[in-house]
C-alpha cells in the first residue's frame, strides 16, 4: 500500500464540513441537492451519512457562486449550468483568483499599516 505524502488530502468530506467551508447550513446543501442534479454526493446506504468528493465540493461551490454571490434564481442557475458549464466553470476560477488577490492585498496593507505605526 502506497502511503500518502499529502496527510490533508481527505477522500470524502461530511456534509458538516463543506457546510462550514462555504458558511452555510447544512439544510441549504441537502436543499441543493435537490435542486441541482449535477449534484450528487456518494451516501451511505447503512447510516444515511453524505460523503463529498472534492469533485463534488467543487460543484457546490459553482452553485454557491451563482446564487448566493451572483444572485441568480435557482432555476436559472440550474439552466446556466447545463448551457454554460465551460464558462461556470472559468467564472468560478477567475474569481476564486480574485478573492485570492484582494485577501493578499488586504494582508500586505495591515503589514503596511503596521510598520509604518
Amino acid at each position: 500500500m502506497a502511503l500518502n505524502p499529502n496527510k490533508n488530502l481527505k477522500l470524502y468530506y461530511s456534509i458538516k464540513e463543506v457546510a462550514e467551508m462555504l458558511g452555510v447550513n447544512e439544510s441549504l446543501l441537502r436543499y441543493w441537492e435537490k435542486e441541482f442534479p449535477h449534484l450528487r454526493p456518494k451516501t451511505v446506504s447503512s447510516t444515511g451519512v453524505r460523503q463529498y468528493t472534492e469533485k463534488d465540493i467543487e460543484q457546490v461551490r459553482l452553485i454557491y457562486n451563482l446564487v448566493k454571490v451572483r444572485g441568480f434564481k435557482l432555476a436559472a442557475a440550474r439552466k446556466y449550468l447545463n448551457e454554460n458549464r465551460k464558462g461556470v466553470d472559468r467564472s468560478n476560477d477567475v474569481l476564486e483568483t480574485l478573492i485570492s488577490l484582494r485577501d493578499q492585498l488586504k494582508d500586505l496593507k495591515r503589514h503596511l499599516d503596521a510598520a509604518i505605526v
